[in-house]
């Protein structure tokens, strides 16, 4: 191992306003392919049903908005809501020809929307990175029907995530990394289940339904090379960037470790497959 130590600011990464959002846009197709499936399941299980009113919380690019807007028709409505001046501007150009569907450039954690409230919130991966995550949920409570229900997508514990531990474990071979609060906004945020009880009950959310979805996701996307897979993984992710730093030798000798990693996962005509373990969580305003 160097001696080279990764800052909290270097391992932040989670600027979607900024940084992070033009991250996600430059990879995107990478992005939505790896989580595609539990986009898929997390709107099988919230069933939108045609003439609902929907916010699609942390929209992204708008591929979840847009499944939304067909599943609410044109009775329905949605409105897409990201920080990411970026990635609405993609969202919007997607969206062309959908009457029933609009994008928003806002904070959810204080945003008003005038035309609320909606009858149902859904988001994939979007919830997890409020500063004040109390103030921000009773914000989006607000943007809710008495009665309405969110739907969310949120990580399980890193341990419960082989992709995660195994990419860390790579990193911690070459820089120090230091053990961040479990509950800082970022990914795993709410892998602590009675701490999400808490937010929502504080939020005025009744007790939610919590049930487990386990599988596997393709690390850059369906069909990526493990040198894609490795490529991806630092250009998009926040331990690239801390890696970078420590050096180019340091960088490629990390890399190095990824691609041996990555191939060991790889399968013909599927990819980099690694475990997962997602919480789809439902709980009425």
């Amino acid at each position: 191992m160097t001696s080279a130590a990764a800052t909290p600011e270097q391992l932040k990464g989670e600027d979607w306003a900024g940084e992070q959002g033009r991250k996600w846009l430059a990879h995107i197709d990478r992005f939505e392919g790896m989580i595609a499936p539990i986009g898929e399941a997390l709107l099988a299980r919230a069933g939108i049903a045609p003439g609902e009113r929907v916010i699609d919380l942390g929209c992204g690019g708008g591929l979840t908005s847009l499944a939304l807007a067909e599943a609410a028709g044109p009775d329905g409505a949605v409105l897409g809501l990201d920080i990411s001046p970026d990635l609405i501007d993609l969202a919007r150009r997607r969206s062309d020809g959908h009457a029933n569907l609009r994008f928003v450039c806002a904070d959810a954690a204080t945003v008003t929307l005038d035309d609320a409230p909606y009858d149902r919130l859904v988001s994939r991966f979007g919830s997890m990175f409020f500063a004040d995550p109390h103030a921000a949920f009773a914000n989006l409570h607000r943007t809710l029907k008495p009665g309405g229900r969110i739907d969310l997508a949120i990580w399980a514990a890193p341990r419960d995530n082989p992709w995660m531990m195994e990419l860390m474990g790579v990193a911690r071979s070459h820089i120090d990394i230091p053990s961040p609060d479990p509950r800082t906004p970022g990914p795993f945020a709410f892998a602590d289940l009675d701490y999400v009880r808490d937010i929502l009950a504080h939020a005025g959310f009744a007790a939610p339904a919590i049930e487990p979805l386990q599988g596997e996701q393709a690390i850059g996307g369906p069909g990526a090379l493990p040198e894609d897979a490795a490529d991806f993984a630092l250009a998009s992710m926040a331990i690239g960037r801390a890696l970078a730093e420590a050096g180019p030798e340091v960088l490629a000798s990390a890399r190095d470790d990824l691609l041996a990693l990555f191939t060991r996962h790889y399968r013909d005509g599927e990819g980099v497959m690694m475990r997962n373990k997602v919480w789809l969580l439902s709980a009425m305003a």
